[in-house]
């Protein structure tokens, strides 16, 4: 079993005839993702990695039955993208863009806010399911089928730690980048309430860093409600105060968001909490015994 994706997800490409449209859509296909449809508006007909092109969401549903979409297009319209999509009644909503102005944003998530859409990212690896299917930008082959569940605000630290993971011959169950943005669609708590009702999900790496207090809510939620294991890790610890690192979200501002605050939370909710990245499989694999 899986969250979010699976190998019956039909997912829909906006934004395909640009270059990274086009580039993904082909890594995508090559991992076994069942990418449907493409749209770009006023290219319709055409055809990009052999994926068919329609000049609207709504006609590509049609068509296609898609359920899921995933953004490609620049900042200034992705916003409209992501509404556009959800008008079309595609239920999850994967947008990689990044630069998206945080007022549009919450705009974004204001208007999806008690419908059917759910929103991953801006400015996120994606999802992906070992296996199964990738939506998104990350490596498919450093992934392997497993029980640990990986959430996180952090593309790169997230390859560093499944790298890490199936070396150790710990698979994965699913692999969610939230996006690293101040304003974003999906959270930690949102992720971990689907990860605690996965059967097939044993264990769960959270992977977070400076700037706002997502860590602290997820801690809150992992000491409330959580009974499957967590470990986490948070990125940030030398970063000066006021300087951002990275995300958009990556800054501290006066006393708050700091990695000593976030790491002393969830190790007071019962979480694991690894000095580095490498640390990570040997508590996992010590939590699930």
């Amino acid at each position: 079993m899986a969250i979010l994706v699976d190998r019956y997800t039909r997912v829909i490409v906006q934004g395909i005839t640009g270059r990274e449209g086009s580039f993904h859509t082909q890594q995508m296909l090559a991992y076994g993702t069942q990418v449907v449809a493409g749209v770009t508006p006023g290219k319709g007909g055409q055809r990009i990695q052999g994926v068919p092109v329609y000049d609207t969401v709504r006609q590509a549903v049609a068509e296609t039955e898609a359920n899921a979409s995933i953004i490609y297009v620049p900042a200034r319209s992705a916003p409209e993208a992501i509404c556009e999509a959800a008008e079309a009644g595609i239920g999850l909503v994967v947008c990689i863009t990044e630069g998206i102005p945080t007022l549009d944003v919450l705009w974004v998530c204001r208007y999806l806010e008690g419908g059917p859409t759910r929103l991953i990212g801006p400015n996120c690896s994606g999802v992906i399911t070992p296996g199964q299917t990738k939506v998104g930008i990350m490596p498919g082959y450093i992934h392997a089928p497993g029980p640990v569940g990986v959430v996180s605000r952090s593309g790169t630290l997230t390859y560093e730690v499944v790298l890490a993971l199936t070396q150790a011959g710990l698979g994965q169950s699913t692999c969610v980048g939230i996006g690293g943005d101040p304003a974003i669609g999906t959270d930690f708590v949102e992720v971990l309430r689907l990860f605690e009702a996965d059967p097939e999900t044993r264990a769960v790496v959270l992977i977070g860093e400076i700037g706002g207090n997502d860590e602290e809510r997820a801690a809150e939620f992992i000491c409330r409600e959580m009974r499957k294991p967590v470990v986490a890790f948070v990125a940030g610890r030398a970063a000066p105060p006021g300087k951002r690192m990275g995300h958009a979200g990556a800054i501290v501002s006066g006393a708050s968001g700091t990695a000593e605050e976030k790491i002393a939370a969830l190790q007071a909710a019962g979480a694991a909490v690894a000095n580095l990245p490498m640390d990570i499989p040997a508590l996992v694999r010590e939590r699930m015994k």
